[in-house]
């Protein structure tokens, strides 16, 4: 039984007999809402005469206890057996309790720079991993070329060539259009308007056309390479491939890069031929005749500023497709996963063709090209 004695501002609770979970469950409430009433400011729990006291009886206790706490009263227990003091020590969520420290601007910038620092250590663990896993299955290829799936590096080369033609044509255009009429304005300050055909050719020959179609590639087929692995990888059809002793890399990673390195070439061509329309027709508009135009082009220019460029494009190309590949391997699980992937193929491809393209240029610079 339980007998309560109230005396000032103390009570005491004396717990007798047999304390199980039958009885816990009517004393709960009867003596959580005493305390509400009474609001004492110390608690006298008497136990000298628990006959029976399970885990249940133990919570009871615990809970007069951190009720008292939580009003920064005091709670005594006086005559626990040894048995049940054991298992109070035991069931008291007490020393479990963790102390939150206070977030500051200092703590949070540190916690933002060491997730990044993992996050950039992890993400070249997986590229360094990725890249020999291309180059020693490459490798193989060059010694049995048949491996390759040469129907599937033929489609993604349509794919990401023969589609591509409008708006390349389209931008080629436009940007040797704009740089000759904008190199124009400028020159006929010093009645030197016939050289804006030189400006315009090795504009395009050596920079502009080469990286406007990386760009586009990388834009169109490097996001579309990551959207197509990153949904086999969600839909755990890469999983199947291995599962059945299929290489990924051979039959999707290595046909994606070498259609990418055939294809932007073959683009930058028809880039720079638009863009020499372009030129030419704002020539035409100076008053100057097409065979003004072809002469400062023969003279401006030479096949080692259209190699030079074109150069570039083989690396830009397995640069855009690899990296589409990549992205859509580290894909994870969750429904903006593969919209992810494709946003972090296009960015980081754009990035690295940018600076492979400050590698080029210190490259040729020492070569004297």
């Amino acid at each position: 039984m339980t007998k309560d004695v109230v005396r000032d501002d103390s009570l005491q609770i004396t717990l007798s007999g047999h304390l199980g979970i039958l009885r816990v469950q009517a004393e709960w409430a009867r003596l959580s809402a005493q305390l509400d009433r009474l609001e004492p400011q110390t608690v006298t729990i008497d136990a000298s005469g628990l006959s029976y006291c399970d885990s249940s009886g133990i919570g009871l206790i615990l809970h007069i206890q951190a009720y008292q706490s939580s009003r920064q009263r005091m709670c005594q227990i006086q005559g626990l057996a040894a048995s049940y003091q054991s298992l109070l020590e035991l069931l008291d969520p007490g020393p479990f309790e963790i102390s939150v420290a206070k977030e500051t601007a200092f703590t949070r910038l540190s916690e933002q720079v060491g997730r990044t620092t993992i996050s950039v250590c992890q993400d070249l663990h997986h590229q360094i991993g990725f890249v020999g896993e291309v180059v020693t299955k490459g490798a193989r290829l060059l010694i049995q070329p048949r491996a390759l799936r040469w129907n599937d590096t033929l489609t993604l080369a349509e794919k990401s060539g023969a589609d591509a033609l409008g708006i390349t044509g389209l931008l080629g255009f436009l940007i040797g259009l704009i740089l000759a009429f904008q190199s124009a304005v400028a020159m006929k300050q010093f009645g030197a308007e016939v050289f804006v055909a030189d400006l315009v050719v090795i504009s395009l020959f050596r920079e502009l056309g080469p990286l406007i179609t990386a760009f586009i590639l990388a834009s169109r087929s490097g996001s579309a390479f990551a959207a197509e692995i990153g949904t086999m990888k969600v839909n755990e059809e890469i999983d199947a491939l291995v599962t059945m002793g299929l290489d990924p890399i051979r039959l999707l990673v290595l046909p994606r890069i070498l259609a990418g390195v055939i294809v932007l070439p073959l683009l930058t061509l028809l880039n720079l031929l638009f863009g020499l329309v372009g030129c030419a027709l704002v020539m035409l508009a100076l008053g100057y005749p097409m065979v003004t135009f072809v002469e400062r082009i023969q003279t401006a220019s030479g096949l080692g500023d259209l190699f030079g460029g074109l150069a570039k494009t083989l690396v830009f190309g397995l640069l855009i497709a690899g990296i589409g590949c990549l992205r859509g391997m580290q894909t994870r699980t969750g429904a903006s996963a593969v919209g992810d992937a494709a946003t972090r193929a296009v960015v980081s491809g754009i990035v690295a063709i940018i600076l492979a393209d400050g590698v080029f240029a210190v490259l040729y610079y020492f070569l004297g090209i």
